[in-house]
């Protein structure tokens, strides 16, 4: 009989806790509402205060550097270089894979060039570009084995990274190979273009 008056006690607990309880729709439909209404609401901390001014636009490019000729490149031969300056982490990769890969150049859009610069601690990935099967990677990294897809512009495979390697931007003006621009930030660098003071 006491059993029975406990479990009794415990429903009309649940019950009671249930009353002040939103259920997850109800939640969604009023959060929805209430963003809403915030959207629409212009909000100034202290009146006067807000003046717009009129300023230019900083308008940076990149460098267009020769790197090669496509006829010249070598199946899975990779060509080295340093990309945008010769500063540091500036090392990149050049290489004809023979499949089609992510911002691919070429007839076939196999020919790609990354950083040589792990994201993770910056380790140097020079010498460690390979084929296995169809897949095209880049590493094991000496210091925590990051390893990259270069077919995916360049996505984490394994390791302890958690960012894609810059991808450098070829552009092909007939037979001539230009790197034209990066795809991400050059690791060790909070801007990829340097002042030559800072190379």
């Amino acid at each position: 009989m006491i059993f029975n008056k406990d479990k009794q006690r415990r429903k009309e607990s649940a019950a009671e806790h249930r009353k002040c309880m939103v259920s997850r729709r109800e939640f969604l439909m009023y959060s929805g509402a209430a963003a809403g209404s915030v959207s629409m609401m212009s909000v100034t901390l202290f009146p006067g205060t807000s003046q717009a001014t009129e300023t230019n636009a900083r308008v940076v490019g990149y460098p267009r550097k020769l790197l090669g000729k496509l006829s010249e490149l070598g199946m899975n031969e990779p060509l080295y270089f340093n990309y945008p300056d010769d500063g540091r982490n500036s090392q990149a990769i050049l290489v004809k894979m023979g499949v089609p890969a992510g911002g691919g150049l070429g007839p076939q859009q196999d020919v790609v060039g990354f950083s040589l610069m792990c994201t993770h601690q910056g380790g140097p990935l020079t010498g460690n570009y390979k084929v296995v099967d169809e897949h095209r990677v880049l590493g094991q990294c000496p210091f925590h084995l990051s390893t990259f897809d270069l077919r995916r512009h360049g996505i984490i495979v394994s390791g302890q990274a958690y960012e894609s390697l810059p991808q450098v931007l070829l552009e092909l003006d007939g037979d001539d190979i230009y790197a034209v621009g990066i795809m991400g930030l050059l690791f060790g660098r909070t801007d990829n273009l340097i002042s030559q003071q800072e190379a």
